[in-house]
């Protein structure tokens, strides 16, 4: 799955005449077909079979091939609108649908979009770029995966603070721990959550104390960056941290000296420090909750990780892998999760709010049940908000005959204009904020709205901004 994949056109389809693309589909299930991602050219087919021979009328368009009896010969269309892949269905026999509704019209592909052929699973994001080899802590294809594995490699060598904002449950505990190994200094690593840190023996759990400094204090106490030093120190949740402690951090940032409670004398310490998370720190400065000087200093380098949503073409990786660990510990053979399309379609669409810990409980439950195939019903079973995932169509896939190839419109039509006064549809909303570059500003004056609608409208539709 680390290896690139190739794309599969036609022999003839003049390539460099087209528009680069970027998008592409990654396709995730079944998992034959893992592994192959498709250029989301303007004009592309995709469909079980490229054209019959050099005379078709369509073999001088680009075609992808997607080798699976529920894909039609000619499935699917990709064409382009204002620079965004918009993908109609050519009248196949087992449909096309996208974010789990069917594809009834042209509908907008923008990154993390969930298509489904047939029976055959991809997602929409940003076509592949080369970037620094899969990690222990940041496996996966994903281009947010990539960029934040290049951060990464940068930010592991050398003496500098390192910060790493990403959601609960991204894995920021992994990086920091790679970051720590990369660097090679010779100290211990040492985590703690600042979370826990008592406000009144904050001074103390850090920077040390000597005996008699308090009352209680009945010996002398190393403090976290004493013990952690030539080594790593992790503070994660350093958004929790109270100014009067992010004055004294930032000292011993600029000093590389501590000075335990109750000494005159300060204490020289050659310790790292690799803070993390899950809040928008610059977005906390300008509030003044958090100081600017020292979110300069923790940040020289910054691995921003992606949330599960943001990088689905490896979610079932991770699925797989969590499964081999839950195994590995009940000393258990495993077999690979075997999904139906249905409820890897489910799996995906889903939000996954708590990332890789919602991934992790999921697994534990699925090998709790040790089902040999899992359906919608298995996931109803130990995942039950997984209820409000739009259903699967009626009938089942079927193997797909040569279906007659639907006369596609020259252009994508044009968005029917909406009075002011109601909701617009997802795909409509999502044109529009894609064609205007994201920007909350123009998109409200597009729909003579007020800002604060649009980004009710941004959490409604679950797009980030």
């Amino acid at each position: 799955m680390s290896q690139a994949p190739s794309v599969r056109t036609s022999p003839e389809a003049p390539r460099s005449s087209l528009p680069g693309p970027r998008s592409a589909l990654y396709i995730v299930h079944p998992p034959e077909l893992v592994g192959q991602v498709i250029e989301l050219l303007p004009g592309l087919t995709i469909g079980r079979e490229p054209p019959l021979s050099p005379s078709d009328e369509a073999s001088n368009a680009p075609f992808a091939a997607l080798s699976h009896p529920t894909v039609s010969r000619r499935h699917c269309l990709v064409r382009d609108a204002f620079g965004v892949p918009v993908l109609e269905d050519l009248g196949s026999s087992n449909g096309t649908r996208v974010d789990g509704l069917p594809v009834t019209k042209p509908t907008v592909l923008l990154p993390q979009t969930v298509v489904r052929i047939g029976s055959v699973l991809g997602v929409v994001d940003e076509r592949p770029f080369p970037g620094a080899e899969w990690t222990p802590a940041l496996p996966g294809i994903a281009p947010a995966v990539v960029r934040a594995r290049d951060a990464l490699r940068r930010a592991g060598t050398g003496m500098a603070p390192v910060l790493i904002l990403g959601e609960t449950g991204t894995g920021k505990e992994r990086v920091a721990a790679e970051i720590h190994q990369q660097s090679a200094r010779p100290g211990p690593y040492i985590k703690f959550s600042c979370a826990e840190l008592s406000r009144e023996l904050a001074h103390s759990q850090l920077f040390g104390h000597e005996r008699g400094a308090f009352t209680g204090a009945s010996g002398s106490h190393r403090g976290l960056f004493a013990a952690a030093d030539r080594g790593t120190l992790f503070l994660d949740e350093v958004g929790e941290l109270h100014l009067e402690l992010q004055a004294k951090l930032l000292r011993v940032l600029q000093e590389g000296e501590i000075r335990p409670l109750g000494s005159a004398t300060p204490a020289r310490v050659d310790v790292r420090v690799v803070a993390a998370t899950n809040r928008e720190l610059s977005e906390d400065v300008e509030r003044g909750s958090f100081r600017r000087d020292l979110y300069a200093r923790l940040s020289f380098f910054e691995v921003r990780l992606p949330a599960l949503r943001a990088r689905r073409e490896d979610l079932f990786w991770w699925l797989d892998y969590l499964a081999n660990v839950v195994a590995a510990a009940r000393a258990q053979p495993h077999a690979p999760l075997q999904l139906m399309p249905d409820a890897a379609e489910a799996l995906l669409l889903h939000a996954w709010p708590e990332n890789l810990r919602g991934a992790d409980r999921l697994v534990h439950r699925l090998l709790a049940l040790e089902p040999q195939v899992i359906g919608r019903r298995v996931l109803a079973q130990v995942m039950p908000e997984l209820g409000s995932v739009p259903p699967p169509a009626a009938d089942p896939p079927r193997p797909s005959s040569p279906p007659a190839v639907t006369a596609a419109p020259e252009a994508p039509p044009a968005r029917p204009s909406e009075p002011q006064n109601e909701r617009p549809s997802r795909d409509e909303f999502l044109a529009v904020y894609e064609g205007t570059g994201r920007n909350v500003r123009a998109t409200s004056k597009h729909f003579g709205k007020d800002r604060r609608q649009i980004y009710r409208w941004l959490e409604l539709y679950g797009i980030e901004r």
